[in-house]
């Protein structure tokens, strides 16, 4: 009995010896090293000009003096209002005639005290012309001579202030009737005839703008601020279809930081009309500083991972992970500082999650867009 227990043990560690090499002879089958290359595409660094570019957003507005907002010159009730709101104007056309209580009779009074006081000058002057006559003969006294000039004085006095109020009075009764001063379209229409308004700004009647002359105002981030230079060509990005060809230029540098933000305003003006309407925000770019004869690359070479940024280059078959200083960037191409030198052929498509030191197998990025654009070319002003 002891000597069948000691033969079945023999053969259970036969078993588990037999179990166990044939289980390690299953995962060394499986630790196989692959050598398959990656499909990558790969462009050259070459040498070229760049211009940096500031991004910012801002609202389309009219420019200075191509806005009119009326408001009441007094507190008045509207008699007309003969436009609607989205109809062109002309020059010229009345926009808003107002009812002024007492301004028209308020002219009348004043036109007659002028009347008035003109008669009683030539009085006066009738009477100083006798005076002199009389005191030229020796007839009168000298002092009745110089009150007669001292009341031709008074008089002049007194038509000259009647003419000033008359002038007043009329100013009045103008402004009760306010005038298209250039041809524009009723941006927004914000009263009624018979409408009682009051002569503040935060109680306007009617807002004319002339769409051709628009600009602008960006909203430039506080450290670019020094970047933008007056003259500056700049662009809408995503433009309608409307304004595709919406070419900007700067007008202004900016002068203060608006309150609460971090960021200072900008004008550009449109270098052509365009049709787009009032109070649009938009995204502009704006050219900044140029660097001459430096390496350039595609953007979409750049590799970020966390605070280091790379770029991976082609070199003999293998994928090498190249640490980048980088500079100013247009968004098709990026400038190098250091890292990589011109001829040396990146990868711009494919390098995400690739090792470093991979086998690759690259095409070229130019064949499949046809053609590929020269870095040297600036964008057109």
């Amino acid at each position: 009995m002891t000597l069948a227990l000691g033969r079945g043990a023999v053969r259970l560690s036969l078993l588990c010896l037999a179990f166990a090499a044939a289980a390690c002879r299953s995962e060394t089958a499986e630790e196989v090293e692959t050598t398959t290359a990656v499909a990558v595409k790969t462009a050259p660094a070459t040498r070229g000009a760049i211009r940096g570019v500031v991004h910012a957003t801002g609202i389309v507005g009219p420019a200075p003096g191509a806005e009119i907002v009326v408001v009441a010159p007094e507190a008045a009730r509207i008699a007309e209002i003969p436009h609607a709101g989205g109809e062109r104007v002309r020059r010229g056309d009345v926009l808003v005639r107002f009812e002024i209580p007492g301004s028209a009779a308020e002219e009348q009074k004043q036109r007659a005290e002028v009347t008035r006081t003109e008669a009683a000058l030539e009085n006066a002057k009738a009477a100083q012309t006798r005076a002199r006559q009389l005191f030229d003969r020796g007839v009168s006294a000298r002092k009745e001579m110089e009150e007669s000039n001292r009341s031709v004085a008074d008089a002049e006095a007194a038509v000259t202030e009647a003419k000033a109020s008359l002038a007043a009075a009329h100013d009045v009764a103008d402004r009760a009737i306010v005038h298209a001063t250039f041809d524009g379209v009723v941006a927004r229409r914000y009263h009624n005839p018979g409408d009682l308004v009051e002569p503040a700004a935060s109680d306007p009647v009617l807002r004319v703008i002339d769409p051709d002359r628009l600009e602008v105002v960006a909203a430039v981030p506080l450290a670019d601020a020094s970047r933008v230079e007056v003259g500056a060509s700049g662009h809408l990005v995503n433009a309608p279809t409307n304004a595709t060809d919406a070419a900007l230029k700067v007008l202004s540098r900016p002068t203060a930081v608006d309150a609460g933000t971090a960021t200072v305003p900008v004008r550009l003006g449109f270098v052509r009309p365009v049709n787009l309407p009032v109070g649009m925000p938009v995204q502009v770019d704006i050219d900044a500083e140029q660097h001459r004869d430096v390496v350039l690359v595609p953007a979409a070479a750049i590799v970020r991972e966390g605070e280091e940024i790379a770029v991976f280059v082609a070199n003999g078959g293998k994928a090498q992970r190249r640490a980048v200083r980088i500079g100013l960037t247009d968004g098709a191409n990026v400038e190098i500082v250091s890292g990589i030198t011109s001829g040396e052929r990146v990868i711009v498509d494919g390098q995400a999650g690739l090792p470093d030191d991979a086998a690759i197998t690259e095409t070229s990025a130019a064949a499949d867009s046809g053609s590929e654009a020269s870095p040297d070319k600036e964008r057109a002003k």
